[in-house]
């Protein structure tokens, strides 16, 4: 027997949808790869039609139409309003959304998990690895990923930097990412959720 996944995610902006759906979608085959109950098909990521930066009564509107289509919904926002994200999710369980919401964060800003994985920039030609972090865990520590993010493509010429966030989505080792704190901590939620759905 197999069972459909879909996750919804809001987002703070495009990049941000560009790489968190392709590492959602990623991190959720791993996890149902796992599973001995069935058999999971991943689907793709369905986007709510606001972005988190909007006012709390519409993203909980959108929100809330989203979960109608979703088994579980994340809710992204970058350190500066991880309050938002945490409020919004409480919101939505108190008034009777019957889907996991679950905040996703990072510690700082999400360009700091682009950073983590040597690897991804090595295929880039022109990439410069020397602003990277000598180790995954540091990239949290960086004042202003966004700034050492462009260093890094400053002498790629064949792409904008926009254009790299589906890029390393798609290539960021899944476990380098879970060497972060605030990744690992939103693996472990989002397992428990599928746990209590019954997926895993």
């Amino acid at each position: 027997m197999s069972r459909p996944l879909v996750a919804g995610l809001i987002a703070e902006g495009e990049t941000d949808e560009l790489f968190l759906s392709r590492v959602i979608s990623r991190q959720l085959r791993a996890l149902a790869d796992r599973s001995e109950r069935c058999r999971i098909d991943i689907e793709p990521v369905e986007f709510g039609t606001l972005r988190m930066i909007k006012d709390d009564a519409r993203i909980h509107a959108a929100a809330v139409e989203l979960a109608a289509d979703c088994h579980i919904v994340f809710l992204h926002n970058d350190h500066r309003e991880r309050e938002k994200a945490e409020r919004l999710a409480k919101a939505l369980q108190d008034a009777g959304v019957d889907r996991p919401v679950i905040p996703l964060v990072p510690v700082r800003e999400t360009e700091a998990w682009l950073l983590v994985d040597h690897g991804v920039w090595a295929a880039v030609p022109g990439a410069d690895l020397g602003p990277l972090p000598a180790r995954p865990r540091d990239a949290e520590k960086i004042a202003d990923p966004k700034r050492v993010l462009r260093e890094v493509l400053a002498r790629v010429s064949h792409r904008e930097v926009r254009d790299h966030f589906a890029f390393a989505g798609d290539r960021v080792g899944l476990d380098v990412l879970c060497r972060l704190p605030a990744y690992a901590e939103w693996v472990t939620a989002t397992t428990k959720a599928l746990v209590d759905q019954g997926f895993l």
